[in-house]
């Protein structure tokens, strides 16, 4: 009988820890990536977000913009990051809008509060804890504060002011102002052409910006003729410096000549001044005999259509004619450049089925005209849904005539670029981070 002895197996001593090792990384493993180590990480992430420690990169941070208008209040919450450049990198925009504008609390600037909070709230969940302080938080308002009485318009401002403050916010001294008009022009020239790129790229030939609010409209573009430098008057050229280069633009706002403000006119009214309870502006630009009323800046007006009008149109165009004489600039090399407009000219051109709502399009000054017609001699015979409708566009047909257009310039109407909204928020929020961080 035999017996066998069984050969004792020796390991080496390095594979042998090597082994050792091995083990010991996948027991690590399991208990990293078991499932009830992963629910309590993300209950520990859902918790961390929550109370605003949501981790973020060191080079991301956020701008704050409340575009006080004057048909509505709208915030601009955006989120940067830095680039090996120097040159920020918009990564995302929240966008809240509501109304009314701040204007029509003229009289009672406290009610105001309840709208501000709400859009402040947003900003607050958007932003993490550990970056609000040092966030700028900044409100401009612009023509419907403009148009209003220095003391009203104030203590609108400081209502403001006062939420601002109690925020976890940066906030400076000229956090709550009314903006310039011409400032407004060049800020949204600004945020056009960073979403294009052409401000980042001095190659690139830069587009001209069309902005038509409620109380102001603003034109703004690079010149690149010597002829508009030296005929254009006073004031209308402006230099700045951004990103390391030096802009000479044209750039004017026309205060009274937004919208709502050139409504008003072309019906006979003024700014500001009430009707008595009798009196009711007669226009030819709306159906004859229609009876109705129309709310601006806090006051509202009874309308009525001009009986025995041959034709809307050609009388609204002459009211509009006369309402706009010598008031505007025009500047040749207009013709010659790439356009975009945006705010009542996109909202009109949608009104009108003139263009896409949800991405804008190409149109002609002549298809604002034609449009117009069509509209005018519609509401000869009804009043229809939109009474005012046939007088805007016949508005913005004279209007961007008058700014030098010929009627088949070709500009680009878009609500956003890149889906960042076409306001001159985006410019702004570049121009006061750069102050504030400076100054406070």
């Amino acid at each position: 009988m035999y017996s066998f002895e069984m050969p004792t197996m020796k390991i080496p001593k390095l594979p042998s820890l090597l082994f050792v090792a091995f083990c010991i990384t996948l027991y690590v493993s399991y208990l990293r990536w078991s499932p009830s180590t992963q629910i309590e990480k993300s209950a520990t992430d859902l918790k961390n977000a929550g109370s605003g420690m949501i981790s973020v990169p060191d080079d991301v941070f956020y701008g704050i913009m409340f575009d006080a208008g004057s048909t509505g209040t709208r915030v601009h919450v955006y989120k940067f990051s830095q680039t090996s450049s120097g040159t920020p990198h918009l990564e995302h925009e929240l966008f809240k809008a509501i109304k009314p504008g701040l204007s029509t609390y003229a009289d009672e600037p406290d009610k105001c509060a309840a709208g501000i909070k709400e859009l402040l709230s947003i900003a607050i969940q958007e932003i993490p804890e550990r970056l609000r302080s040092s966030t700028p938080l900044v409100l401009k308002a612009t023509a419907g504060l403009r148009l209003l009485p220095e003391e009203k318009a104030q203590k609108l401002l400081d209502t403001v002011k006062n939420i601002f403050q109690s925020s976890p916010f940066l906030v400076g001294k000229e956090s709550v102002s009314i903006m310039d008009g011409t400032d407004e022009g060049i800020f949204a020239w600004i945020t056009v052409n960073f979403l294009t790129g052409s401000l980042t790229d001095p190659s690139a030939k830069s587009a001209g910006m069309l902005d038509l609010g409620g109380g102001s409209t603003q034109i703004t573009f690079y010149p690149y003729e010597e002829a508009t430098f030296t005929g254009v008057p006073p004031g209308y050229i402006t230099n700045f410096q951004l990103f390391n280069r030096t802009f000479h633009l044209y750039s004017h706002s026309y205060l009274g000549l937004g919208l709502m403000s050139a409504r008003l006119q072309i019906m006979g009214g003024t700014e500001g001044e009430p009707l008595q309870p009798d009196e009711k502006l007669v226009t030819p630009c709306i159906t004859p005999g229609l009876v109705t009323e129309f709310n601006h800046a806090g006051i509202t007006y009874k309308v009525e259509g001009q009986d025995n009008v041959k034709s809307l149109y050609e009388s609204c165009s002459k009211r509009v004619e006369k309402m706009l004489s010598g008031k505007v600039n025009r500047a040749a090399e207009v013709t010659t450049l790439f356009f975009y407009a945006f705010s009542y000219y996109f909202d009109r051109a949608e009104d009108t089925h003139l263009i896409d709502p949800s991405v804008g399009g190409f149109l002609k000054v002549s298809d604002f005209e034609t449009a117009a017609i069509k509209e005018c001699t519609s509401i000869e015979k009804t009043s229809g849904s939109s009474p005012y409708l046939c007088m805007d566009l016949t508005y913005i047909t004279h209007l961007l005539q008058d700014l030098g257009f010929p009627k088949d310039k070709r500009l680009k109407l878009v609500k956003k670029i890149n889906d960042v909204e076409t306001s001159w928020a985006l410019g702004a929020t570049f121009y006061y981070m750069d102050v504030m961080k400076s100054n406070v």
